[in-house]
């Protein structure tokens, strides 16, 4: 059976039975996504930072499905993004910060273990994730606040943060 139709757990739901049930739909930095919230209110551009290229709404959220095996590639954002773990098997999150600080933890449900329910990733980051072997799927939710806009995501160029960021090439690597 293929890793990412596991259930990771008995009674579980596979990761297809939740991209149907979600109505997930691939997601250019890998996985599958559903946006499930956007604020009604937005932030005029005249109060954001420079960077932002018009208005943004105060929040978004997704949900978010990342079967073994594949990742969610090097990307940052202009705004921070709250990573919520929900369902399935841990994950490794991996952020670049801007000073070339590497970080890394795992999301999942253990958390007597150290694995974390949520983690902020600070805008400007370059972050991305992976299953841990024998996860099936990792399902999680992010939220983004500003809220987010496909015009404030960049996914990474491997070659570029290689040369910028030399010490962090494996896990470039990994996930770009």
């Amino acid at each position: 059976m293929d890793n990412a139709l596991m259930r990771p757990s008995a009674g579980a739901p596979t990761a297809e039975e939740l991209i149907r049930l979600y109505g997930l739909v691939p997601h250019p930095e890998g996985g599958y996504y559903r946006e499930t919230h956007r604020s009604i209110g937005t932030i005029p551009k005249a109060v954001l930072p420079a960077q932002y290229c018009g208005p943004r709404h105060y929040s978004t959220a997704v949900l978010f499905l990342l079967p073994e095996g594949s990742v969610s590639r090097l990307h940052r954002l202009l705004s921070d993004e709250l990573w919520h773990f929900h369902l399935g098997g841990p994950l490794e999150l991996f952020a670049i910060h801007p000073d070339g600080k590497v970080e890394s933890l795992t999301l999942g449900q253990d958390v007597l273990a150290g694995q974390k329910l949520q983690h902020a990733v600070s805008a400007g980051c370059w972050f991305g994730a992976a299953p841990l072997p024998g996860s099936g799927y990792s399902f999680l939710g992010a939220t983004v606040a500003p809220g987010f806009d496909f015009k404030d995501f960049q996914l990474a160029d491997s070659e570029s943060l290689a040369s910028k960021f030399p010490h962090a090439r494996e896990i470039i690597r990994k996930l770009a």
